[in-house]
């Protein structure tokens, strides 16, 4: 005897504006509204309606794939983009614009952005955490950008990252330094106070809930004064560690600087000398997203042991996701509140100096 599945039913209404999109949904009443034909599989799509807003939706809607013409596309381009694979070879392989395979990273960026915040340990802080800095670039290298990364020491768990534009520094000959000039007096100068800005907004986030905090960083003169804006911490441990200390497992910053490590390994967009580097800011922080949720909760601690994934030794999850699983279900915006910092991440208010066209996500019915 053949064990049939279970026809699908809304877990709430999907419409933002309706009162069962968010709140309880015991009493919601919804009804089968007829199907609809597609050309990707399932070709058969079940039809819904809410008795409550009356708004008309599928069980497409609750898909990550939802109104995407190449669903099967978007596991694949994950895989190949954590494989360290860039844009247009991703393209060429499976046939398509360079131009799709941005689209999907940046619904793959948003997706793991709300999975992250909505798995993510809150309150108490239970472990003390490394923070510094990874330094990359945006359109060219006279655009260097800096993501800062908050990790937790013992279990691994990347808590989140915001970023900060800087000014071009380091040696550079005479023809350079007129170039920087020409460019900041065209497009600005980056805000000189950004790092202590967004190292304080990173720490918010994280340690909102918190009392308490043990804290390593380098000796960055920008962490102390952006830990100071941390009024609702009652018992802070700052530890500094020099930058020519070797980098080595006894390192207090091994977790961040193995971080680092594979950054630059998976994404093509931060390898050395790459011309597969981000033209957008945006587009790095998506894909860093990506990398978080992989990093925390799909790849095992240790590669040639096959242990517990970072979120399963900090205690978020019990068993080891996979990227198939990740994808699977939907989530909504509506339902996940990011912080206000992140939001804008979600939405890609993220500018770019080069590009003063910010391509926003202002999409009505699209993840």
């Amino acid at each position: 005897m053949s064990a049939t599945a279970a026809p699908f039913a809304p877990p709430w209404c999907p419409n933002p504006a309706c009162s069962f999109h968010r709140g309880p949904t015991a009493s919601w009443r919804w009804v089968r509204a007829g199907f609809f034909r597609r050309a990707a599989a399932p070709h058969r799509i079940q039809r819904f309606q809410c008795r409550h807003c009356r708004r008309h939706f599928s069980e497409q809607t609750f898909r990550t794939t939802y109104w995407l013409k190449q669903p099967e596309l978007l596991l694949p381009v994950a895989h190949r983009l954590l494989g360290c694979s860039g844009f247009r070879q991703i393209a060429r392989e499976f046939a398509v614009s360079p131009q799709t395979v941005l689209g999907l990273a940046a619904r793959l960026g948003r997706h793991c952005l709300l999975f992250h915040e909505e798995l993510r340990p809150k309150g108490e802080l239970t472990e003390p955490l490394g923070l510094d800095g990874f330094r990359t670039f945006e359109w060219s290298q006279y655009h260097p950008t800096e993501f800062h990364l908050a990790v937790g020491q013992h279990s691994h768990l990347c808590h989140g990252f915001t970023d900060s534009e800087l000014r071009r520094s380091g040696s550079m000959r005479a023809r350079q330094r007129r170039q920087r000039a020409r460019l900041e007096a065209r497009r600005g100068r980056p805000e000189p106070r950004s790092t202590e800005r967004e190292v304080a907004a990173l720490l918010a986030i994280v340690t909102a809930g918190s009392r308490s905090l043990v804290l390593h960083t380098d000796e960055h003169a920008d962490y102390p004064r952006a830990l100071a804006r941390q009024r609702h911490l009652t018992r802070l441990e700052h530890h500094t560690v020099s930058s020519r200390a070797a980098r080595t497992s006894r390192n207090p910053l091994w977790a961040l600087n193995l971080f680092d490590l594979l950054i630059r390994h998976s994404g093509a967009n931060h390898k050395r000398e790459t011309i597969a580097f981000s033209k957008r800011r945006q587009s790095a922080a998506e894909r860093l997203c990506l990398l978080l949720v992989w990093r925390n909760y799909v790849k095992s601690f240790s590669e040639r042991k096959r242990d517990a994934t970072p979120a399963m030794r900090a205690g978020v999850c019990r068993q080891r996701w996979s990227l198939a699983r990740i994808l699977a279900e939907r989530r909504f915006p509506g339902r996940i509140a990011l912080p206000a910092r992140w939001a804008r991440y979600y939405w890609r208010l993220t500018p770019t100096r080069a590009l003063p066209r910010v391509r926003t996500h202002a999409l009505r019915y699209a993840a």
